[in-house]
C-alpha cells in the first residue's frame, strides 16, 4: 500500500459527502485545478472512472460506489486501530452510533445515555431508535440494543438482562369472559396481537412439559407497538402476550394477572449487538459495561 493512499481514500470520501470537487478543494485548501488532477490520477491509476462529471456537480459512478464503500470502512479501521493503540487505558472518548427500539428506546435507554453522558463526558453518543433492526456492518452503528435472538450471524452480542414473557389479561376482562383453562381456549377468546417485524401475523409459541405447541389467535385490536397493546389490555380488550419488564408493576398492582403460567412463553432477553468485524472501541466496551451494571441493580 503507497504511503499517501490514507490522504487519497479521505479526498475521496470528501468529494463523494460534499458532491462537488470545487468545494472539496476549498475544504481542503487547494485549488480547484489541483482537486481535478488530483482525482484524474486516481482514475488513471485505477484504470475506471468513479465519477460523471457535470458543470455543477459531480455523480459517482458503479466503481465510484464501490471505492466509496471501501474508503469508508478502511479509514474506519484505520481511526479504531489508532485509538486502540493509542487510548488504551485512557478515558473512553469520540463518537459512539447506538440503535434501539422506538419505545424501549425512548423510556428506557435514552435515560441511560443521560447518565453515561454525565459519567463519560468525552463521549459524543448518537441515539437512533428505529422500529426495524439495522444492519450494523453496513450502516456503520457500533451498537444495537434488542430483545430476542441474534439477528445476524455477522454479529456478537453481550447478554443485558434476562427478561420472560407470559400470558396476561385484566381483572375485568377475565370476570367478564372467564379465564381460559388450555391453550386450545385461546381460540375462543379476544387476543391483542403485537405485530413485531415478520413474525407470523397472531401465531403464539409455547413451551409445555418439554414439547413446543403453536396456537394461531385473533382478536379485533393489534399494533406494531408495544405500548399501545398494554395499554389495550389494560383497558380490559383481551389477552396479551407481554415481556416481565413490562408487566411487573401492574401484576403488582394487580391491574393485570398471568393465565396460564405453565405454559411457557419464549423468553426476549435484552441484548447489546456489534459487529464482530469492527474492533471494539473503548467508548463502546464503556457504555456495555454501564449499561449492565444499571439493568444487574435492583
Amino acid at each position: 500500500m503507497k504511503a499517501d493512499i490514507a490522504s487519497e481514500l479521505e479526498f475521496f470520501v470528501l468529494v463523494a459527502k460534499l458532491g462537488s470537487l470545487s468545494a472539496a478543494a476549498r475544504e481542503l485548501d487547494l485549488t480547484p485545478p489541483a482537486a481535478t488532477k488530483r482525482l484524474a490520477l486516481m482514475e488513471n491509476r485505477l484504470g475506471v472512472r468513479l465519477v460523471n462529471r457535470t458543470t455543477r456537480s459531480i455523480s459517482l459512478t458503479n466503481e465510484g460506489e464501490t471505492y466509496l464503500s471501501y474508503a469508508s470502512r478502511i479509514l474506519a479501521d484505520l481511526s479504531e486501530m489508532e485509538e486502540a493503540v493509542s487510548l488504551s487505558g485512557a478515558e473512553p472518548r469520540g463518537l459512539l452510533r447506538v440503535n434501539a427500539t422506538l419505545g424501549f428506546g425512548r423510556t428506557t435507554i435514552a435515560p441511560l445515555v443521560s447518565e453515561f453522558a454525565k459519567r463519560y463526558a468525552h463521549v459524543e453518543v448518537q441515539l437512533e431508535v428505529t422500529d426495524r433492526p439495522v444492519d450494523l456492518v453496513d450502516s456503520g452503528i457500533d451498537l444495537a440494543i434488542r430483545f430476542g435472538e441474534l439477528p445476524d450471524r455477522r454479529l456478537s452480542a453481550r447478554r443485558i438482562m434476562s427478561n420472560r414473557r407470559f400470558l396476561c389479561a385484566s381483572p375485568g376482562y377475565l370476570e367478564k369472559y372467564g379465564a381460559p383453562r388450555s391453550l386450545a381456549d385461546l381460540s375462543r377468546h379476544r387476543c391483542i396481537i403485537h405485530r413485531q417485524n415478520d413474525s407470523a401475523y397472531g401465531v403464539w409459541r409455547f413451551d409445555h412439559d418439554g414439547h413446543q405447541e403453536t396456537i394461531k389467535v385473533s382478536g379485533a385490536l393489534s399494533s406494531n407497538d408495544g405500548d399501545i397493546v398494554l395499554g389495550w389490555a389494560l383497558d380490559g380488550h383481551g389477552i396479551l402476550v407481554r415481556s416481565e419488564w413490562d408487566l411487573a408493576k401492574y401484576l403488582e398492582s394487580g391491574r393485570l394477572r398471568v393465565i396460564l403460567p405453565e405454559y411457557k412463553v419464549p423468553s426476549a432477553d435484552l441484548f447489546v449487538y456489534y459487529s464482530q468485524r469492527r474492533n471494539q472501541t473503548a467508548r463502546a466496551r464503556a457504555f456495555i459495561d454501564f449499561l449492565i451494571e444499571r439493568f444487574r441493580k435492583p
